[in-house]
């Protein structure tokens, strides 16, 4: 056996021991601990909500909720397949084909806020204090001004093409190098439309709690079409038994009952209030 090969394996022998040890020497949950997992669209992780009242939370019965931050889209795929035990999402039409697939057991509204329109100082295609989404879409393709769609299934995503759709625009005909999909979160488009000097459809919370604006304002806002309802539902345990269906039911009714709705309400960064909680609202 030549040298050469003696170090590669001594090498190998060496990286497997060290990661054996830290393997062993990682601290493992207490046993007996109580969590739920709760697969969640990026804006409420984003915006910070979630490091807010999540806390809360466990304060008050003791369960850990684990976040998978996600699209709505990819959220609600993995509550299909039982990778965990609550989402919270927003995108409703999704959530109630969800319910009514048997996947989850009801679809409690939870807040809302709205989406505003991001663009550069600059606004090329000159569509700044308008508050008709529909017509300031429809510049902005007749001009072929940069735009970054976050391509990636989700709420956000699914709203920017259902606006797209109402204005009349058809992105398949219409879409070229001005049109970015990136297929990525919130956070990365915000990033990437600064980078370009290109528009971008946030969601306000995540716009509020984003620190790296440089050259990016809001270009429209106001429009009732702008609208953002999230809604929260627990897995069905018919479809995955193994779903820890009565702490994701608790997680649930704190979110929409007096307590979770007061924690929601009362999130604020620099005294902007980033979700309005609306439980109660009837067919929201």
């Amino acid at each position: 056996m030549s040298p050469t090969r003696r170090l590669l394996i001594a090498s190998g022998f060496t990286a497997a021991l060290t990661a054996l040890a830290l393997a062993q020497t990682t601290t493992a949950p207490p046993a007996g601990t109580r969590f739920i997992t709760v697969s969640s669209t990026t804006s409420t992780q984003d915006s910070g909500l979630f490091g807010h009242i999540l806390p809360l939370f466990k304060a008050k019965t003791g369960i850990e909720v684990r976040v998978v931050s996600q699209g709505t889209g990819q959220a609600l795929d993995t509550g299909r397949r039982g990778d965990a035990d609550v989402v919270f999402v927003h995108a409703k039409a999704q959530e109630e084909t969800f319910v009514a697939d048997g996947f989850g057991l009801e679809r409690r509204p939870v807040m809302y806020n709205d989406f505003v329109l991001i663009g550069p100082k600059s606004d090329p295609a000159g569509i700044a204090g308008t508050k008709d989404i529909a017509a300031a879409l429809v510049k902005i393709a007749e001009k072929g001004t940069a735009f970054v769609s976050r391509g990636d299934k989700s709420g956000t995503h699914a709203a920017e093409l259902s606006l797209w759709k109402m204005a009349g625009v058809d992105l398949a005909a219409r879409k070229a190098a001005w049109y970015r999909e990136i297929g990525q979160g919130m956070g990365a488009a915000l990033n990437t439309a600064g980078g370009m000097g290109a528009y971008v459809l946030a969601d306000r919370g995540t716009w509020i709690s984003f620190k790296n604006r440089g050259d990016l304002t809001i270009v429209v806002e106001g429009d009732r079409r702008l609208f953002n309802q999230y809604g929260v539902i627990a897995v069905n345990p018919a479809r995955h038994p193994h779903v820890k269906t009565d702490d994701g039911q608790a997680f649930v009714s704190w979110l929409v009952g007096p307590e979770g709705q007061k924690a929601i309400a009362d999130y604020k960064i620099e005294g902007q209030q980033l979700f309005f909680p609306n439980a109660t609202q009837a067919g929201a």
